[in-house]
């Protein structure tokens, strides 16, 4: 008779994308580095607006929606990763507004059933030019729908 393993929590809101921990994210105990969670939630968000269609390539001008800035991050370590490998983050929405959003994260195991670290980040899009607030397109703010996280 062989165990089976648990399966992993089936999501209800947003998506998990996988993320790498390398031994050089690593702080001299041997843990990932706090620093290093956001970085990785940001990789995750890019690759994850990227597969959406919404990428960037340093043209501030051309950037539309993402010519965005950080109003906010807060973050809660709820357990330590000690070794480099495969995980994921789980992203979704949990406001989306006119000119900003603020979106939910956990970085967590690869199939999303272990978390290390959660928490909220407020982003406000603006202008490229003035750098003042200005409202999302409807093509961003229609992708951002599919990701909200209902009232549960």
């Amino acid at each position: 008779m062989t165990a089976e393993a648990p399966a992993a929590p089936v999501l209800t809101h947003g998506r998990l994308v996988p993320v790498a921990v390398h031994f050089d994210d690593l702080d001299a105990l041997g843990l990932l580095h706090n620093a290093r969670y956001p970085v990785l939630v940001e990789r995750a968000w890019t690759a994850l607006w990227s597969e959406l269609g919404f990428g960037f390539d340093g043209d501030w001008e051309a950037a539309g929606d993402a010519c965005n800035a950080v109003k906010e991050l807060r973050i809660t370590y709820d357990a330590p990763v000690g070794r480099p490998g495969a995980y994921a983050v789980h992203l979704w929405l949990e406001r989306l507004g006119t000119t900003g959003l603020t979106y939910g994260f956990r970085f967590c195991s690869d199939d999303g059933a272990v978390t290390y670290a959660h928490g909220t980040r407020v982003l406000v899009r603006l202008d490229a030019t003035t750098l003042r607030p200005t409202p999302w397109s409807e093509s961003f703010r229609s992708a951002g729908r599919g990701l909200l996280r209902s009232a549960d």
